[in-house]
């Protein structure tokens, strides 16, 4: 056996038993520090990930953090000792010239907006987001590409073995957990590679998140606020504001998009706390009175609100440093909006318009179209970014171009994970009117042993079949619901008039994405050709009738919503490039 497959055994001897108690979980670290540290050129990138994935917090050990978690400052200590032991001092990190962006939904868009405005002036960026759609490697860039696998794999174990060596076994968390690592990570990454600058996106937090040791960002970004991550952040969007505000620094400048009432109220406060000076985004079409803007493919409102908080948030960063070719002001004095000060009306440079307009971010409004198969990815997992998907995949559809003849089969292919309300969810996607609904985990396989990358420890897999089975039921229960409605109700919201299917209500639930997807697809995608599905798929008798319907129509229209994990294991399959 070699050195790398000893480590990585002991590796994940250690996560086993880590939830078992202290004392077996110290003697576990022992058992681990007596193997030899793996050497970087001979391990790949397969390696790396794997080794990363111990460092998930194990199913079993998340369930006792949420019941005894203690006071959230102490994680914001703990993660600048972790800096401390990595070789850097937060202070080292003002180098990096950051954008810090906080939100519930839309952030990694507006993050991913701002890098590409800002790279179109020539500047060399980074990029921190979260989560990863096929490979992990996406969740550092440079330059707008995944950093490659050599350069993850040569930066991983720097990193890990500089912790392992200043490690105590006397502490109770001797190493970071997965998120803090690669945070980590990518500050040494940026720095080594001399970014000009380096867009950060907020993980689940904002006051406690572990990229909340930045002092001193160039600027902030809120954007969009709902009701997610309740057990983290607090149940009401007053207490969610109040965490997101929390990385509002003194005189460092930030911008919201508009809020509701409450929440704008509660950033508004925090920021006159902290003395942080806080604006609001203006719209879109105010800053370009019918320009070229809006014709740049930015599908529904929520995006255009993104750009225009990444167009605030770029021309601030331009002037901060000096740059002039910011944009012409349109309206020089500020006005007052809800006691919060307007953001500058400005026409965007030709620079700022080209990075709109090139614009990539993967697995949000995206369409593949492939032979009679259409599918609409879109990782909406909050009530209101599903509202803006049920919008933007009913304009699509309406949009269409519709066979000649023969006829159209809508599917739906959904799960949702965490705390999340999935009847409500699936509840916002009755209106589309999907002939079948399948469930199915975030699972591109059965077995994931052989791809690391999709791999996750937070959850069983018992855990995650029962809870497709419960959205299964859900969406069982809303049909009963329309199929008998209460007399004098207001009339269902229809896409538009169809005909009646007896299999309307029709829904399975998968182990895998890959059954998913080729009871689905039925041969009929062109690059998605995998081997002849097991007969199982077609054994219950939904799944063989609907074969049927499936493998004569004219066009499939499939929607992927719930989970951007959901949507990154589905783009997996669907496009092979993306694991190269």
């Amino acid at each position: 056996m070699s050195r790398a497959r000893c480590h990585l055994r002991a590796a994940l001897f250690l996560a086993a038993v880590s939830s078992r108690g202290a004392t077996t979980g110290v003697a576990a670290r022992r058992v681990l520090s007596a193997w030899p540290a793996p050497q970087e050129p001979g391990m790949e990138y397969q390696d790396a990930v794997r080794t990363l994935n111990t460092l998930q917090t194990n199913a079993n050990c998340l369930e006792q953090v949420k019941r005894q978690r203690g006071d959230p400052q102490t994680q914001l200590e703990a993660m600048r000792l972790y800096l401390a032991r990595s070789g850097l001092q937060v202070e080292d990190l003002d180098q990096l010239n950051i954008i810090h962006i906080t939100g519930t939904k839309g952030k990694g868009s507006t993050c991913a907006f701002t890098e590409r405005i800002l790279r179109s002036y020539g500047l060399k960026t980074g990029f921190f987001s979260s989560p990863h759609l096929v490979q992990v490697r996406e969740r550092i860039r440079i330059n707008g590409q995944p950093i490659s696998p050599e350069l993850f794999t040569k930066h991983f174990w720097r990193l890990y073995h500089r912790l392992e060596e200043t490690k105590d076994d006397s502490s109770c968390v001797s190493m970071p957990g997965y998120f803090r690592f690669l945070t980590l990570m990518a500050f040494h990454v940026f720095l080594q590679e001399k970014v000009d600058l380096a867009v950060m996106e907020v993980g689940i937090g904002g006051a406690y998140d572990c990229t909340n040791i930045v002092k001193k960002p160039v600027v902030c970004g809120v954007s969009s606020l709902g009701i997610d991550h309740t057990g983290l952040l607090g149940d009401t969007m007053e207490k969610i504001a109040w965490q997101k505000g929390g990385i509002f620094k003194c005189g460092v400048p930030a911008f919201t998009v508009l809020q509701p009432d409450g929440p704008l109220a509660v950033l508004r406060d925090r920021a006159q706390q902290i003395s942080c000076p806080l604006y609001l985004c203006p719209p879109l079409e105010a800053l370009e009175e019918g320009g070229p803007l809006l014709t740049l493919g930015l599908e529904g409102e929520h995006q255009q609100a993104n750009a225009a908080l990444a167009l605030q948030l770029a021309r601030c960063w331009l002037q901060q440093k000096g740059y002039r070719d910011t944009g012409e002001l349109k309206a020089s004095r500020p006005s007052l909006l809800g006691q919060l000060p307007l953001a500058p009306v400005f026409q965007p440079t030709s620079h700022m318009q080209h990075g709109l307009r090139d614009t990539e971010w993967p697995g949000r409004t995206q369409l593949l179209r492939r032979g009679p198969l259409t599918w609409y990815l879109d990782g909406a997992h909050t009530t209101s970014s599903m509202q803006a998907c049920v919008r933007w995949f009913r304009q699509a559809l309406q949009s269409r171009e519709r066979p000649g003849g023969g006829s159209e089969v809508r599917v739906l292919l959904f799960n949702s994970t965490g705390d999340r309300d999935s009847a409500a969810l699936l509840k916002l996607l009755q209106p589309c009117q999907f002939d079948y609904t399948v469930f199915c985990p975030n699972l591109t396989e059965v077995s994931s042993t052989d791809n690391a990358d999709q791999q996750n420890f937070t959850v069983t897999l018992d855990q995650v079949l029962l809870r497709c089975l419960a959205h299964q039921q859900h969406w069982s229960r809303l049909h009963e619901d329309q199929a008998s409605p209460e007399p004098g109700g207001p009339a269902p919201l229809l896409l538009a008039p169809r005909p009646a299917h007896t299999h309307s209500a029709s829904s399975l639930v998968f182990s895998c994405i890959s059954h998913a997807l080729q009871w689905i697809s039925q041969g009929r995608d062109p690059v998605f050709q995998p081997p002849s599905p097991p007969r199982v798929l077609f054994a219950h008798p939904v799944a063989g009738s609907g074969a049927v319907v499936l493998q004569e129509a004219a066009a499939i229209h499939v929607l992927v919503t719930g989970s951007l994990h959901l949507v990154g294991g589905v783009l997996k399959l669907l496009e092979p490039s993306l694991s190269q």
